[in-house]
């Protein structure tokens, strides 16, 4: 699909899921470079900058994985958006549905005073940096809800499954987050729109940070589940010891006792049934105390 805008100082083509064909069109009416306009089919490249004499290429991603999905890529995570743009005309291409795209169409046509090229482009890439904001505070509540659950709740309904999907989705995308920074630092010709480019990276350095504690916070969740895990089978060891220390000694004389020998000279007393028991109760009791003194019970 393909819609254009026309203003006083923007022509704006939008492609959506474009045709070989059609980029190829397009590449021989705006002197595009044949690689680059390729690139724009492959789904798995990350944010990148490409100066030309006419024109420059911008790649950025926008998060648009479903807070459920659990994700391992890329690809999974987020959706291309491609730009060819220069002071004449702004070049749009993408597979993905930007709602943002749309919005911005009725800025430019709405506005004021003449918008250019430039603005265009800053504002796309600010709502590309602006879909990761509310993932970015998804996650720090994700990781407050965990904590509370392993300290306070029941340790067992943590699934360290998830831990690993919370933190592959924070390490994805603060890696996109920090391509993009790299991308807006190359950005060069915009003279007085400066300032309209730093508020984009002081947006992209806010959402860095927030996902910057989402991954370390994530890190020390993945540590404490399995410092817990770890800390409960120490117990259940330690409960298992216990048990064995008090059962060891009452095994040893019960095993004495049970010899079929015909000598024995304890086999016919007439409390030495009694007399075992007594040793077995004194045996445990002596334990009791011990460990009550070591401080272990």
């Amino acid at each position: 699909m393909a819609r254009r805008i026309c203003s006083k100082k923007v022509n704006w083509i939008d492609l959506q899921q474009p045709t070989p064909e059609e980029l190829s069109e397009l590449s021989d009416a705006y002197g595009l470079d044949y690689f680059t306009v390729k690139d724009c089919l492959e789904p798995g490249h990350l944010p990148k900058i490409e100066l030309f004499p006419g024109h420059t290429f911008v790649i950025v991603r926008a998060y648009t994985a479903s807070p459920t999905e659990s994700i391992t890529t890329v690809q999974e995570l987020s959706d291309k958006l491609a730009f060819f743009f220069s002071e004449n005309f702004l070049i749009t291409i993408h597979r993905a549905d930007f709602s943002f795209i749309e919005k911005v169409m009725g800025e430019l046509e709405r506005a004021d005073e003449p918008w250019q090229v430039v603005d265009v482009v800053i504002e796309l890439i600010w709502h590309v940096i602006d879909t990761f904001r509310a993932p970015a505070a998804e996650q720090s509540r994700k990781a407050d809800e965990t904590e509370k659950t392993i300290f306070l709740k029941d340790f067992n309904k943590v699934s360290l499954e998830k831990l690993y999907y919370q933190k592959s989705e924070c390490r994805i995308s603060k890696k996109l987050l920090t391509l993009t920074r790299q991308v807006l630092d190359q950005i060069r010709g915009l003279g007085d729109r400066e300032s309209a480019l730093q508020d984009a990276k002081d947006l992209l350095l806010k959402v860095t940070l927030e996902y910057d504690e989402a991954l370390d916070d994530a890190n020390n969740l993945m540590h404490t589940y399995l410092s817990v895990a770890s800390q409960k089978t120490n117990d259940v060891m330690k409960l298992l010891t216990v048990f064995s220390v008090f059962f060891l000694p009452m095994t040893f004389i019960a095993g004495v006792y049970g010899m079929n020998f015909d000598h024995m000279p304890e086999l016919h007393w007439d409390y030495g049934y009694f007399l075992a028991w007594s040793a077995m109760l004194a045996i445990s009791a002596g334990i009791i105390w011990w460990f009550k003194k070591s401080k272990i019970l």
